[in-house]
């Protein structure tokens, strides 16, 4: 691990970056430029302090999963992302199919979303990064250990996943996702994090094994969904699916259409989402 390097690394990327850049309100007047070390360590989920040790060259070793996070707090491209790893003595990640990183095309977009929630995802369901709006909807995935944070692995692995959706809507839903992770694999047969998943599905979930027997196939698209939140009642939400270059990201957005009971609740829902913000539940 090279402490000079990494803390000088850092410094400068936080440095670049403007409260704009990453979502932030400007605030008070800044007599420095770039963002605060408070704010990197907020958008990165550690500690003040311990951000401040790794920018004075005398942190302990971050782990992998650390990494990532700084990665995507400083907006980092994939290059600047494998040099943050090496300086840190680590591997970089080598992922096929989206990876751990976001684009910052993707990131660019979701920062500037503040009324509505929107996460991103992978082509598999993996959720990777979320606006506050997103958490308060459908539960802080950054608080989850990475293999937990698949939408598919939790509709069909936990309990009570489907209760965030009517009764009558779940089979459709389960569906989606079946037929959604069908194409995928077909799309990339050499991703053996794809057949794992879907392995492991068809193992632990009779309902999976039965809807994958099927062999209906469908990609994610632009769709209106019904969601039962425990705070704000239901909400009708219209969910727009845009895609990266590679279509193997997805930014889903989800808004409400004026003058329904679905918008009036959205806003009370972007209250419920900065009171979680401000009470650091998430960053």
């Amino acid at each position: 691990m090279n402490r000079p390097e990494l803390a000088d690394f850092l410094r400068r990327c936080r440095l670049r970056l403007a409260p704009a850049d990453v979502g932030l309100a400007e605030g008070a007047r800044r007599r420095t430029p770039g963002l605060r070390r408070e704010e990197v360590a907020q958008l990165a989920g550690m500690s003040v302090d311990y951000y401040a040790r790794l920018e004075q060259a005398r942190g302990s070793h971050p782990s992998r999963q650390m990494l990532t996070a700084l990665a995507r707090a400083l907006r980092l491209t994939a290059d600047e992302r494998d040099h943050l790893f090496h300086l840190a003595g680590e591997e970089p990640p080598r992922e096929s199919g989206g990876g751990g990183h976001v684009r910052p095309g993707l990131l660019l977009v979701l920062d500037r979303l503040h009324d509505t929630p929107a996460q991103v995802v992978t082509d598999l369901g993996d959720v990777l990064a979320q606006n506050a709006m997103a958490a308060a909807l459908h539960g802080d995935a950054s608080a989850r250990p990475p293999h937990l944070r698949n939408l598919a692995r939790r509709m069909f692995t936990e309990p009570d996943a489907f209760a965030r959706f009517p009764e009558e809507d779940r089979e459709a839903l389960a569906r989606n996702h079946v037929a959604h992770l069908r194409a995928v694999l077909a799309a990339r047969p050499d991703d053996p994090r794809a057949a794992a998943l879907v392995a492991e599905l068809r193992a632990v979930s009779p309902l999976f094994a039965r809807l994958w027997s099927e062999h209906e196939v469908a990609v994610r698209r632009s769709d209106v969904k019904r969601f039962l939140h425990p705070v704000v009642g239901e909400l009708v939400l219209d969910c727009e699916v845009l895609l990266s270059p590679s279509h193997d990201q997805q930014l889903i957005v989800y808004t409400a259409r004026p003058g329904t009971a679905s918008h009036e609740r959205l806003q009370l829902l972007r209250v419920v989402g900065l009171q979680d913000l401000t009470a650091g539940g998430r960053t």
